[in-house]
């Protein structure tokens, strides 16, 4: 009997799926949001789905697969970018899509298991206290809170409250480790970056507790530019007026928001820049007339004062944002492909102009500004129309030259996509936590090749991909 039919026997009673289509379904992300991954994972599967409905399943998943040496990769929502799920030795998928549950309600924090849909518990929150999440994705509808919290960074709200790295953006996570007999951790402060952004290769959540703030029927605005640099400062004053609370501000180049936002295209010329706004609706009056105060951007549309047949039509505006402006680019042309770059501050509206005077429209810029190590900053997610990849690693190159640092999408281990160098708190964890290497393997190249040169150059390629 094969490894995978033993341990099907062993794990009766718990959800399997093990028809090859919906398995090669399931084993993947939003990887091909990159040419390079799209190249290098296409044909990347798992051997197993297996979807416990529990924590006491995820115990009996993770004993069975260490006896039997069967790697897992585990997965929430799949709507991460670099591979983050993707089984690159096969083995089981372990999906957490049934541990949904929204456990407490408090004020100031929400427990919830590690499957819930991110906008299920904010229904939850809102519903019981008035208070949502303090930041999501743009994939908001769909994304799972334990999903974020592995593979993610900030998002929609990091203009308030930073990224998930920052301490109190997360106030605790139960971790199950995958040993012969898997321990369940309590992790609080200083502790969670050992198991944050790490894609699941040192342990499995199964829980959150996550800061609460207030919520509010956020008023999605539109302000059009005939230049982009208008839109980029324009956005970086807004983002400092302490106080006029928006959750969302991103600056978009055109001709993107034109030819991309296809149901607000109504609204939109095709030489407009567009900032996409998140404003709360007490901050209106203020924010009309911080706009009495400008002398270039034009309301192209408000939420507050549309139709309903607009409301019913047309998309919320984090979904304009992040990567969703990446994923509607790619619905209208699959041939563009996209950058994640850090505009460090004081110096953000200056090198943004400088990237955007040197690449033009083969990179239109698009900003998201949030706080980052306590000042008001932005990111850019540009996009990049793609030509080859030789051309893709010199736009890198430019950015980082002049002071703008990429975390690279087109890479799917935890060192290329960020910091390029091993990340020692999670390396000795994984060593803790994951004695035979069998999460999530390939994506900590720490663990599979200690002597790796991050200076080198060189693109890692995981053995395991081989057999794949």
């Amino acid at each position: 009997m094969s490894a995978i039919a033993a341990l099907i026997a062993d794990l009766d009673g718990i959800k399997i799926e093990d028809n090859p289509q919906i398995v090669k379904q399931k084993s993947r992300d939003f990887f091909w949001y990159s040419p390079v991954l799209k190249a290098q994972l296409e044909n990347v599967t798992g051997d197993l789905i297996v979807t416990p409905k529990s924590e006491d399943e995820v115990i009996r998943i993770l004993k069975a697969c260490f006896a039997a040496d069967v790697p897992v990769t585990t997965r929430g929502a799949g709507t991460g970018n670099y591979g983050q799920a993707m089984p690159l030795s096969g083995g089981v998928v372990l999906s957490l899509a049934d541990m949904t549950a929204v456990k407490e309600v408090r004020t100031g924090s929400v427990v919830a298991e590690a499957g819930a849909i991110m906008a299920d518990i904010d229904a939850a929150t809102r519903a019981e206290t008035g208070q949502e999440l303090r930041m999501h994705p743009s994939t908001y509808r769909t994304a799972t809170i334990g999903g974020f919290i592995a593979g993610g960074s900030g998002g929609v709200g990091s203009i308030n409250w930073g990224g998930l790295r920052d301490l109190g953006n997360v106030i605790r996570l139960r971790v199950v480790t995958m040993e012969a007999e898997p321990q369940v951790l309590e992790m609080t402060g200083d502790e969670l970056q050992k198991v944050m952004h790490a894609y699941g290769t040192n342990g499995i959540i199964t829980e959150v507790e996550m800061p609460l703030t207030a919520s509010y029927d956020w008023v999605d605005v539109l302000v059009g530019f005939d230049d982009f640099m208008d839109a980029v400062r324009f956005s970086d004053e807004l983002a400092n007026l302490d106080g006029l609370l928006t959750k969302n501000i991103a600056p978009v180049a055109a001709p993107v928001p034109h030819d991309y936002f296809l149901r607000h295209q109504k609204f939109i010329r095709k030489d407009q820049s567009v900032a996409v706004l998140m404003v709360a609706p007490f901050a209106m009056a203020a924010f009309d007339a911080f706009m009495g105060r400008q002398s270039k951007g034009e309301v192209l549309y408000r939420s507050d004062k549309a139709s309903d047949e607009d409301l019913k039509r047309l998309p919320p505006a984090y979904e304009l944002s992040w990567n969703h402006t990446t994923l509607r680019a790619l619905r209208v042309d699959p041939s563009i492909t996209y950058l994640q770059v850090l505009y460090p501050f004081p110096n953000q509206v200056e090198l943004v102009g400088k990237m955007h005077e040197m690449f033009g429209n083969e990179v239109p810029g698009h900003l998201e500004y949030v706080r980052f190590d306590g000042n008001v900053t932005c990111f850019g997610l540009p996009i990049v129309r793609y030509s080859n990849e030789a051309r893709l690693e010199e736009i890198i190159r430019l950015h980082e030259d002049n002071g703008c640092p990429i975390f690279n999408p087109h890479r799917y281990t935890l060192e290329e996509g960020g910091m390029k160098q091993t990340d020692a708190v999670q390396l000795a964890f994984k060593k803790q936590a994951d004695p035979k290497g069998l999460l999530n393997p390939g994506k900590m190249i720490a663990w599979e090749n200690p002597d790796y040169d991050f200076e080198s150059g060189q693109v890692f390629l995981f053995p395991g991909l081989q057999r794949a």
